[in-house]
């Protein structure tokens, strides 16, 4: 993932309420594995790995994010345990092809969710984070974001 992205995710973290949140693991997810397939392409193991190693970090996170007293939790806990089956099958194998269906199955959760996270009236989930104001800047034609409130009273309160 490359810096910009890195800090656009962080951005938008902070912004996120709880379905935003969701729906941010999944693009992670997905963009992890687009990572690993490149790297497998370009016959990179390490970055082959690595890809798969943050993906289920990011598979791991969405499993502990579950409310397992429902019904459904349960559904997508199978799920998920599949996926982190067959993300450590094509670590192993050194190949894409379990890699494929995995993206195709958690592309449809992701587009589920997404659907939900467009309903979902909730306000973010951190407070207390940095206001980002961005807009045009004139002649220029660049994209320009504002901080405020930088440094003040900001991280944990006790």
């Amino acid at each position: 993932m490359t810096k910009e992205l890195k800090q656009e995710y962080t951005l938008k973290i902070t912004q996120a309420n709880k379905s935003e949140l969701v729906v941010i693991l999944y693009e992670m997810f997905l963009i992890y594995l687009d990572e690993a397939v490149q790297a497998h392409d370009k016959e990179d193991r390490a970055g082959f790995q690595d890809g798969i190693r943050k993906a289920r970090g990011c598979l791991k996170e969405l499993m502990t994010s579950l409310h397992l007293e429902y019904e459904l939790a349960m559904n997508l806990l199978q799920l998920y345990l599949y996926a982190n089956r067959e993300l450590a099958r094509a670590d192993i194998r050194n190949s894409t092809e379990n890699l494929l269906h995995v993206k195709s199955v958690m592309t449809k959760l992701h587009d589920a969710y997404a659907e939900v996270s467009r309903q979902d009236t909730s306000g973010p989930v951190m407070g207390n984070t940095q206001t980002v104001y961005a807009g045009l800047t004139y002649g220029k034609n660049t994209l320009t974001e504002s901080l405020s409130d930088q440094g003040s009273s900001r991280g944990f309160r006790v």
